[in-house]
């Protein structure tokens, strides 16, 4: 009879990893974990503020004064914008600073009040809430809702582009117009550019929000914010 040797069963080897290696490792899934909870909490807000700023407004028009989103905002809904050819509605902030226009359109408060006489400027985002005025056409109306019950009519009568860098601002005049602003192209790659895209509109028929009323609205709301709108 021939004597089988028997072996040892061999047990599986074990890897070692440096520490340094277990620890960059232990980083990278952290930092990972980080920027996914980080990007939910950025989906979450872009999901949750329309809410709040509707309901906001919702406040606004039952009490006819301004109400703000949450606790901490730094803006409010002023106005209700329409074009009934587009099928287009967007709720109006105070203010034309990034905070407001991170939400919505923002009026300008350095411009005339909304409704009232003068130019009032309403600034927004190129890629998000202001993408149609591209579509926005002379001869077009757009509505504005006020938080007194007034609904205000306007006619487009006119679109450009400027350069802020030989125009600063927009041209200011005492007539009565609505101005929307966004930045220009619209396919933009980068941001911050120097070209605006301007609509303009004239009223239709409707009479001027008075000053004292306007100036009722802005303190009890303690408006401080007057950055320019470029």
């Amino acid at each position: 009879m021939i004597a089988v040797s028997r072996r040892p069963h061999s047990k599986p080897s074990r890897v070692f990893r440096p520490r340094w290696l277990a620890w960059l490792t232990g980083c990278c899934l952290l930092f990972a974990a980080l920027q996914f909870s980080s990007a939910a909490v950025i989906h979450a807000k872009a999901w949750l503020a329309p809410i709040l700023i509707e309901r906001a407004w919702h406040a606004t028009l039952a009490g006819h004064h301004p109400v703000a989103p949450w606790p901490w905002a730094d803006t409010w809904p002023v106005a209700q914008l329409k074009v009934p050819d587009l099928g287009i509605s967007r709720l109006i902030l105070s203010g034309s600073h990034g905070h407001a226009l991170a939400f919505g359109p923002g009026h300008a408060l350095e411009s005339a009040p909304l409704g009232g006489a003068g130019l009032a400027v309403i600034a927004g985002h190129r890629d998000t809430h202001f993408a149609f005025l591209d579509r926005l056409l002379p001869g077009m109306s757009v509505l504005l809702a006020m938080p007194d019950g007034r609904q205000l009519e306007y006619r487009v009568i006119e679109r450009r582009v400027v350069d802020v860098r030989q125009e600063p601002g927009p041209r200011w005049h005492t007539s009565d117009a609505l101005l929307l602003v966004t930045c220009f192209p619209f396919d933009a790659i980068t941001a911050r550019g120097p070209l605006r895209y301007l609509v303009e509109a004239e009223p239709v028929d409707h009479v001027p929000l008075s000053m004292g009323h306007f100036a009722e609205l802005s303190h009890s709301a303690n408006l401080d914010d007057q950055r320019p709108l470029f």
